[in-house]
């Protein structure tokens, strides 16, 4: 091989590694999500349909224990906690994922791609603004 076959291969491996990283990151946030969804399916049984003081079957691993309901209410949303603190990390990667990504293949940075949403307070004062 000679020194230009050998670049066109190195850059090709590097965007493939960068590319495969974004799919990745991609797949463990929907990955997540899904179990988000389930925490959040649960929540709602457990809300719905149980009293405060009855015990309910949970699987953990592979075995059924009896817990409370509230216990297990707290531990599904310390779960949920944990996941969204999780779930938005990834996303905050991703997009350096993706700006890394577009850099190696020389294509412009992403216009509104690092757009981050109003706080709750941010959103109240522009509702107060937009009232007068």
């Amino acid at each position: 091989m000679d020194a230009v076959s050998l670049r066109v291969l190195e850059y090709l491996t590097e965007v493939e590694e960068a590319a495969e990283d974004v799919l990745t990151t991609k797949q463990q946030i929907v990955d997540l999500d899904t179990k988000r969804n389930r925490n959040r399916e649960a929540l709602n049984a457990l809300k719905n349909e149980m009293s405060k003081n009855e015990k309910v079957k949970v699987c953990l691993g592979n075995i059924f224990i009896k817990f409370p309901n509230l216990k297990t209410r707290e531990m599904i949303q310390k779960d949920q906690d944990q996941l969204d603190k999780e779930i938005n990390d990834l996303r905050k990667a991703l997009k350096a994922k993706v700006n890394h990504l577009s850099e190696i293949q020389g294509k412009p940075e992403l216009r509104g791609y690092n757009l981050s949403p109003l706080s709750s307070d941010e959103l109240k004062a522009i509702n107060g603004l937009l009232k007068r």
